[in-house]
């Protein structure tokens, strides 16, 4: 399986301290925030990365990263040349995939859980074909994409709702198999503009290929100034738990 982190998009949430920097190389803690889901790829026994940025850092995250040795992975780069979604992002990996499947994981999510994503990983290398999120109850929904569930099973995915029927957001690490591709293909902008990866991951729950984890661990975004204040938290927990 390969890696691909988004890290494009303006962060214009996060104001102004993002106009001269991109949102994924501010310090979360101890680190800049793109080696979170680095670490989290890796937990994940991923070592062949695609990291997708925007054209104006590209050369910061190359300045920064490397070829990945230091990390113990091989890093790619890829321009996004505009903001156009999560699910662009994932179109733009498709020669990178070569026809295997892949681990999409936002450049500003933190997990603390990465035994349980680790065991997921291993669990979706099993399945013949599908996808597989992971889902968090949190305080605030309708800024995520909310899952309805029924038993084992994913209803359908809503992103953003003003009145979110439950408190399952998905985060933003989802495994898809190697015809996401095919689907991303038939996506329509949304009213944003953009491609959303809701899209994708309701497609797969119309095939019914669709498998979900809920994460015991906490998760957080960083694209507010909230979000960001948790993320410094979370990490700085993390980062004592793993000196103890």
């Amino acid at each position: 399986m390969k890696g691909i982190i988004a890290a494009g998009g303006h962060a214009t949430r996060l104001r102004p301290v993002t106009l001269v920097t991109n949102k994924h190389l501010l310090p979360v803690y101890n680190k800049p925030m793109v080696y979170y889901p680095i670490e989290t790829l890796k937990a994940m026994g991923i070592t062949d990365i695609l990291i997708v940025s925007g054209r104006e850092y590209a050369g910061h995250f190359l300045n920064l990263l490397g070829s990945g040795k230091q990390f113990g992975v091989h890093f790619t780069y890829e321009i996004q040349e505009e903001a156009g979604g999560i699910a662009q992002v994932l179109a733009l990996g498709q020669d990178f995939a070569a026809g295997d499947s892949v681990t999409l994981i936002l450049g500003d999510n933190i997990f603390e859980d990465k035994e349980t994503i680790g065991k997921a990983a291993e669990d979706f290398a099993k399945q013949e074909k599908g996808a597989r999120i992971f889902l968090k109850e949190v305080p605030d929904p309708e800024r995520f994409g909310v899952a309805e569930i029924n038993g084992e099973k994913i209803v359908g995915i809503v992103e953003k709702p003003t009145d979110p029927k439950t408190s399952m957001a998905v985060t933003g690490l989802y495994m898809y198999d190697a015809t996401v591709f095919e689907i991303a293909r038939t996506l329509k902008p949304s009213g944003r503009g953009e491609l959303e990866i809701t899209d994708v991951n309701n497609a797969y729950i119309k095939q019914g290929t669709m498998r979900f984890q809920v994460l015991e661990g906490d998760w957080t975004d960083a694209g507010t100034f909230d979000s960001l204040l948790r993320a410094s938290n979370l990490a700085a927990k993390i980062a004592k738990a793993d000196a103890n």
